[in-house]
């Protein structure tokens, strides 16, 4: 039987890319806002729970290396795909990741060079032995969500006002913005290909979520196992 999934998370820092959602997102920046930021994963399979905190740039460099090495292995397990769309997608990803960790890294040393790696939870099941449809859904049902993990962690910088870098600052929008649009280049795919979509919560500003053609995402059409909110926390 094949395993779809679907997922209900309040993201109070996440928002779109639509018109609405920029000027939402430009007016989010400016707000303080807690720093923690923790959810409750119901069926993310490496756990039950995580909980970030994003206290000051430094920690959110060094949890963001650990997040984006992640990423990149689960990515470049892709380039055994038989679909061209998801080597391209990983191939995209392991180049644009592997190039900002060198980047954090190198901030990490400039300016903190006494930042501890922080214990890191694995968020991704292991895909070395998957292929075929196993391989690409199971990589797009886990990587989706740690998009949202990447944005949320960006936006949350960005609205608790701890940045004292500009560099850093612009960084935390690229990732929060480009890592966005992937999760609904991922939902297409996965709605494409195997009949589900990824279902997004309502939007923090009470309006739906939409594509960034401006369409709005469908429901889940297959069997899954919601998310549990747990919102963003102090």
């Amino acid at each position: 039987m094949r395993r779809s999934s679907t997922a209900a998370l309040v993201a109070a820092a996440l928002l779109t890319t639509t018109a609405a959602g920029g000027a939402a997102l430009a007016a989010a920046d400016r707000q303080p806002q807690p720093a923690t930021v923790g959810w409750q994963q119901v069926h993310w399979p490496m756990g039950s729970m995580h909980q970030m905190v994003v206290d000051d740039e430094a920690g959110y460099l060094a949890q963001m290396v650990a997040h984006h090495q992640e990423a990149v292995e689960a990515a470049s397990q892709l380039q055994r795909s038989s679909r061209a769309e998801m080597r391209a997608l990983g191939a995209s990803i392991v180049k644009t990741q592997t190039a900002e960790i060198a980047t954090m890294k190198t901030w990490l040393a400039t300016w903190y060079p006494g930042q501890k790696a922080p214990g890191y939870r694995p968020m991704m099941r292991d895909l070395s032995k998957l292929s075929g449809d196993a391989l690409d859904e199971t990589f797009l049902q886990d990587m989706i969500p740690h998009h949202m993990v990447a944005v949320m962690m960006s936006q949350q910088l960005l609205m608790h006002g701890r940045i004292q870098h500009p560099q850093i600052a612009d960084f935390a929008r690229t990732v929060r913005d480009s890592q966005h649009a992937e999760m609904f280049q991922m939902q297409r795919y996965l709605a494409d290909w195997f009949g589900a979509s990824w279902r997004m919560p309502r939007a923090p500003w009470g309006g739906q979520w939409q594509w960034p053609d401006g369409s709005t995402p469908s429901p889940s059409r297959g069997p899954g196992s919601p998310w549990t909110p747990g919102g963003v926390t102090g």
